[in-house]
Formats: C-alpha cells, sequence, structure tokens
C-alpha cells in the first residue's frame, strides 16, 4: 500500500484551473482499481492519495500521468507501508 502526499508548487487559482484534468486522472485510477482514497489537505497546500499496486515504481509511474505533476503545478512522493492491522468498521469510520 502507498501514501501518496501531492505539493503544490503554484498558487491555488492555477491547481483549479487544472482541477477537471485532475479529477479524470483520478477516476481512471480509481476504475483500475489502484486508488483507493483521495482528498485535500488540510491547510489546502496539497493532497493525499492512498494506492495499492504492484511497486513503488508502479505507482510512480502513474503518478507521473498526473496533469498536476506534469504541468509542473505540484510535486509528489511516495511512502510505501505494509498494511498489518485495519480497523473492522473502516468504512462507517471514513464517513463520519
Amino acid at each position: 500500500m502507498f501514501v501518496i502526499e501531492l505539493v503544490y508548487r503554484v498558487p491555488l487559482a492555477e491547481i483549479d484551473a487544472k482541477m477537471r484534468a485532475h479529477v479524470a486522472f483520478l477516476k481512471k485510477f480509481y476504475a483500475s482499481g489502484n486508488f483507493v482514497m483521495s482528498g485535500r489537505k488540510i491547510p489546502r497546500d496539497g493532497g493525499i492519495i492512498l494506492a495499492v499496486g504492484e511497486s513503488r515504481e508502479q505507482v510512480e509511474a502513474i503518478m507521473q500521468k498526473d496533469p498536476f505533476v506534469q504541468e509542473g503545478l505540484a510535486d509528489f512522493r511516495v511512502i510505501e507501508f505494509r498494511v498489518s492491522q485495519r480497523a473492522d468498521d473502516v468504512d462507517a469510520r471514513i464517513d463520519r
């Protein structure tokens, strides 16, 4: 499993101008089964994506396709971890 952190490099107006393309990218990789959850950081200086993949290299290659990354609007880092525990009611906790 992977935590992907996006960090914006430009003002939010430039991010918002490309948000539609970024959301299309997210939807593509939700549909492929790679992305599990995502959302804006607070404060809004980037975002977080929880992902699954065969390798760090695969996840990094996916992130290179993000319009934010391709256009130099955001940097990203990938943190890999092995899931060893999870809450049985994870869906209920997220919906809070």
